[in-house]
């Protein structure tokens, strides 16, 4: 009698490892040190600017002090030329010019990304006019056009935005066309046109998820940008005169005459503030950009990682060179 064939146990199944939600933030945010750093600069500013309604211990329109009052307890960073606290008015200045910063950059990653992404995918005279267009906006001097913005459209704070997004979205928009240049020679893609799928399809199954990487970057690199132009921007006079930024508080001080009367804190304050801001946002999408190309990483291509290596000494072998 034969046995019946005993079926062989069935192959273990292996699960794969599964991709962690918070691995972004994991290895883009808090991938370095200096990420760290930025981030937590950027979360501490963009606090301060949401709860300054309920922490600034004094109030922006009244006058609390004489005018350019020294640092002291009560007022921890003196009083500007009307005597209203300078600490208060950090705090209300932070939230009209992050909100200038982070929406200009938005605006202008949308124009850029949408530009060159379009001029990139489909070439041809697509391409010439979107490059022309780019190019005519990259020679006009940025505050020539600034002043004429302000002057046909007024000096709102939604025009600022608008002024400052139109001037620089056009870094974006070449960035991205060499990106997208590059990806619509790739097999995949060619595969699936060859498969008939449609230049829509292509574009946002394909393309755009392999340029939103270095979009975001981008986009975090032109926050620090937008946010220098609005402080400048209200130092000329330019800015909405009714809204408080930290570029305002510098344009009146020296209008104030704070340099002659010795008030270095109506200057230095706002203007730290805006060099911390501008450098923390750098640091993080300099990062941000690092982590997600992985050819940055190379060290002849990224500039924190460049490092010489020691020459190697040349020991002579035992038994030679002797003295003889």
């Amino acid at each position: 009698m034969s046995e019946a064939a005993v079926p062989a146990p069935p192959a273990p199944v292996v699960n794969a490892p599964r991709r962690r939600r918070h691995s972004f933030v994991r290895d883009v945010l808090f991938g370095e040190r200096q990420a760290v750093v930025g981030t937590i600069v950027i979360v501490f500013f963009t606090l301060v600017a949401v709860l300054a309604p309920h922490i600034a211990p004094y109030s922006v329109t009244q006058q609390t002090c004489a005018p350019y009052a020294g640092l002291s307890g009560k007022h921890l960073l003196g009083c500007d030329d009307g005597g209203i606290d300078m600490f208060s008015e950090l705090m209300w200045g932070a939230r009209v010019s992050l909100i200038v910063g982070f929406a200009a950059a938005v605006v202008a990653m949308v124009i850029g990304g949408g530009v060159g992404v379009v001029s990139g995918f489909f070439g041809g005279r697509t391409d010439i006019v979107l490059m022309r267009i780019t190019d005519y906006f990259l020679v006009i001097p940025d505050i020539p056009l600034m002043i004429v913005f302000a002057a046909l459209f007024g000096r709102h704070l939604l025009n600022i935005i608008i002024i400052i997004a139109i001037i620089y979205w056009t870094s974006t928009a070449r960035l991205i066309r060499a990106q997208v240049k590059s990806l619509r020679e790739r097999v995949f893609v060619k595969r699936s046109r060859a498969l008939g799928a449609s230049n829509t399809r292509l574009i946002f199954k394909h393309v755009l998820p392999q340029v939103t990487p270095l979009l975001i970057a981008n986009t975090v690199l032109m926050v620090a940008i937008a946010m220098f132009a609005e402080t400048y921007v209200a130092f000329l006079g330019l800015g909405d005169p009714t809204q408080l930024s930290w570029g305002l508080l510098i344009s009146n001080a020296f209008q104030g005459g704070a340099m002659f009367r010795h008030a270095w804190w109506a200057i230095v304050t706002p203007g730290l503030c805006v060099t911390i801001v501008i450098l923390a946002c750098t640091i993080v999408g300099q990062s941000m950009e690092d982590a997600m190309n992985p050819r940055l990483k190379v060290g002849h291509l990224s500039v924190k990682r460049f490092g010489l290596r020691p020459i190697p000494t040349m020991r002579p072998a035992p038994g030679r060179w002797r003295e003889e």
